[in-house]
This record gives C-alpha cells, structure tokens and sequence, in this order.
C-alpha cells in the first residue's frame, strides 16, 4: 500500500474513534491474554532504574536567534525531584501486527518519547513504560473494525500506573503527559482510576495533547471528566492541559473533516490551553527536534541557519520565531501557530511538523506531529510552577 493510502485510512480510523481505549479485533479470542511484567525494568523506556534510560541522555539545545548567531543551551535532570511524570506516547509503532510488541524501535518508540519527554526531567522523575500500543499497520488492517478488541493498550498502561503507585509512588504528586494515542489511554485511566477517588489528590496535572478533552460549552469539567477540571492558568494544581496546533495559514474548517478541534456535539466544545499563554497569545518556547532520522512523509530538517551550519545538539530553539493563540470559531477551537518569519536574516523561516502526502501538506492533520515539541519549554515551565502549587495546597 502506498504512503498515501495507508496515511488517508490512519486519518479515517483516528476520526472513527481510534485513540479510545477501544481498539481493534485480533485474532486471539480463544488466547489468554498474557500481563506485562512491569516489574521487569526492560519493559520501561524511562525509569529511575533503568541503566539504559531513554530519558537519561542529553537534551541540551542549539539557540539560533534572529540574526543567525548560535548559542549553546545546556541541561541537566533534577537530582531530586519533588513529583514524578508518567508519560504514555503516541502512535509510532511500525511494527507488522496490529500490536506492538514489547522490544521497542528506535526510529519509532525510542526517539518518540526522548523527544516528547526526556526534558521533563528537569522537573520530575520520568516513569514511561513500553505498551503493545495499536500500530501504524495495524490500523490499515483494521480499519473498519473496532469492536470485540481485548483492550490490551489500555490493560498495559493501566497495569503499569498501578505498578508505579505500588512500588514507586510512595504519596508524591504525580503529572500525567501523552499524546494521541497516549492521551486517549491517559483519558481512560483518569476516568477509571483518578476522576472522584481519592487518587485525584495526587494529580498535580495532566497533559493530554493531540486529542480532544471535551467540555459542555462554558464549563471547565463535567464532560470527558466529571471533576478533574480543564487548567485556567500555568500555575493551577490538580488540572488538564489540552490542545492540538494548526498553522495560521492553514486552519481547521472548509473542506475536509478535520482529525483535532472538533467538539462531539453543538453543546460541547474541545479543550484548547496555549501553553505559551493561557490568557491570550504568547510565545512558543519550542524544542524542535534536530534529529535527522525521519520517515517518509516529514519534511526534511531546515537549514538552522546559513551563517552556522552543522548544529549537532537534538534540540534547537528558535527565539521569537513562533507564537499560539487558541482560537475557537464555533466549530473547531485549536491552539494556532503563527510563524514570524523575515527572509532577509539567516535563520530558517519554517519549521518541519506537518504530515506529507505526495509531497503536499495534509492539511487534516495540522502540526500534529509537534505538538508537544512546539511548547516543550512551556510545558516544562507550567509544570514546575504546578508542582510548587501542589506543594503549598
């Protein structure tokens, strides 16, 4: 099958309701299915026992700033951190069933959840466990069934947040961070195990990107969660972070149906925080990826800057480039990327993040690729000031 034709079925399963929990049938009904070892320390790709920690290698970034100069930004993990984070990542695996095995790949898994990730470790200690997550491929063989499933997505991601609460937790706050397939698994475990129970005092916040949290119109709760409210500022505890990015030039709405922002019904609308700016329209504080291994369908890497070419660091920023706003125009409310761009300096007026079909941008999909990248530093930020209002409640 064709690039293409499988990114167009991914896009028509994801519409159809794919992130839920609900999966798809697999042809293992007569099978028990067999529970993960968390305890196992392989099955983690970020733990604060594993020597092979994927969130333990170095994020530090190149700065470029308006006039082409770089700059080097170091980093370093908090030594002891207050909270933890426990991270469930996307839809990434290639590999060839409708699960994912448990032996991660590095092209998919391994650099999926560095990237989105590893960096919050200057805030919290990083628990990310492997799960046999639905695959890219698995969605083009089932695409038009999504019944009789065994949930294992799910059972993996709750089986290992209780294994944390039981062996590592100890009573500390805790952030929950997903994305897409994650985010929907994440929605599933606030309903079942945090939303009303005692747990809800724990949850310091909870990042839920590129996928809707649904409110009814004008309310902070009471819709995808009956009492884990939506976040109003970047220092509230115990609230959901939301959104999905679109470009300005390139909005949801028109013709096509649109994968991120729409709300279920004309009583709800979809959640949308900018964590640039909650109150309006702020700056992107990105870390946008440096790495070059990419599949096909991504743009290839920008030139950084023509007067420092070679950056090596997994990261760049790109001071004053982009900026968000959320914008709600009755139908769709999404957080939108404006990019200031000035061809008459060195530095790159765009940036990769958009899904390709042919060569064109699949406008559907928006900056779904990026979506935590675009607000790294803003999201690592928010958190930090969450976590020292957990501590003074």
């Amino acid at each position: 099958m064709r690039y293409s034709e499988w990114m167009r079925i991914f896009g028509l399963a994801l519409l159809a309701g794919l992130p839920l929990a609900s999966a798809f049938a697999q042809e293992v009904e007569s099978e028990a299915l067999e529970a993960v070892d968390y305890g196992d320390i392989d099955n983690w790709l970020c733990h604060p026992g594993n020597t092979l920690d994927v969130c333990g290698h170095d994020v530090s970034a190149t700065i470029v700033n308006a006039d082409g100069s770089v700059e080097l930004e170091a980093w370093t993990a908090d030594p002891d951190p207050g909270i933890d984070c426990f991270y469930v990542y996307p839809t990434t695996s290639l590999d060839e069933d409708t699960w994912a095995d448990l032996h991660p790949g590095r092209h998919e898994e391994v650099i999926t959840a560095f990237t989105q990730f590893a960096r919050f470790k200057s805030v919290c200690r990083a628990f990310a466990p492997v799960y046999r997550q639905i695959t890219i491929p698995g969605l083009l063989m089932n695409a038009g069934n999504l019944a009789n499933n065994d949930q294992r997505n799910y059972i993996d991601v709750a089986n290992a947040f209780n294994h944390y609460l039981e062996n590592h937790n100890d009573g500390r706050g805790f952030v929950l961070v997903g994305h897409s397939q994650g985010t929907s698994l994440l929605i599933e475990l606030i309903r079942n195990e945090i939303d009303g129970r005692p747990l809800q005092d724990q949850l310091v916040s909870a990042i839920l990107a590129g996928n809707s949290v649904v409110v009814p119109k004008g309310e902070v709760a009471g819709g995808s969660f009956s009492e884990v409210p939506l976040c109003e500022s970047a220092g509230q505890a115990g609230c959901v972070i939301s959104y999905a990015t679109y470009r300005d030039n390139i909005p949801p709405g028109g013709e096509g149906l649109f994968l991120f922002g729409r709300a279920p019904n004309e009583d709800s609308e979809v959640a949308c925080f900018n964590p640039a700016n909650p109150g309006g329209e702020g700056e992107l504080d990105a870390y946008l990826s440096n790495i070059g291994e990419i599949f096909q369908g991504v743009a290839p890497m920008p030139v950084w800057s023509s007067a420092a070419p070679g950056i090596s660091t997994p990261f760049v920023k790109v001071p004053g480039l982009l900026s968000a706003r959320c914008v709600n125009d009755g139908t769709y409310h999404y957080l939108e990327v404006s990019i200031a761009a000035d061809p008459a300096d060195p530095r790159t007026d765009d940036i990769r993040g958009d899904v390709l079909i042919d060569g064109q941008i699949n406008a559907p999909w928006g900056l779904h690729l990026i979506d935590m990248t675009l607000a790294m530093g803003n999201l690592v930020d928010i958190v930090r000031m969450q976590a020292e209002a957990y501590a003074g409640r």
